[in-house]
């Protein structure tokens, strides 16, 4: 099983997870971040990191996520260092489905 980031990283992008993880499987985003999940060993290190919750366990249920996490690692620059998150985060913490509205 691998970890995967979920819909409520875009429009946030909080880094605190990528300084945490031992083999540095995050890839950036304008709007997010994923894991690579061919790189993730399932440690879980990054998961408690996460303070809206955005990483979540491979499930069945999410499995669409390990596709897009798989896809967009492989074009976006990795990211091993906590940056600020984006300005207006605060505004789209709780707002669902951002993944189908704003990187879509």
């Amino acid at each position: 099983m691998t970890y995967v980031v979920t819909d409520e990283c875009v429009k946030c992008k909080y880094t605190d997870c990528v300084e945490v993880c031992p083999v540095d499987c995050f890839y950036e985003g304008e709007l997010m971040l994923v894991i690579n999940p061919d790189e993730c060993i399932d440690c879980g290190v990054c998961v408690p990191e996460c303070p809206i919750d955005a990483i979540k366990e491979e499930s069945p249920d999410l499995i669409k996520w390990v596709e897009i996490n798989k896809e967009l690692s492989a074009k976006w620059p990795n990211i091993t260092v906590k940056k600020l998150p984006l300005p207006d985060a605060e505004n789209y913490k709780y707002e669902k489905n951002k993944f189908e509205k704003y990187i879509l």
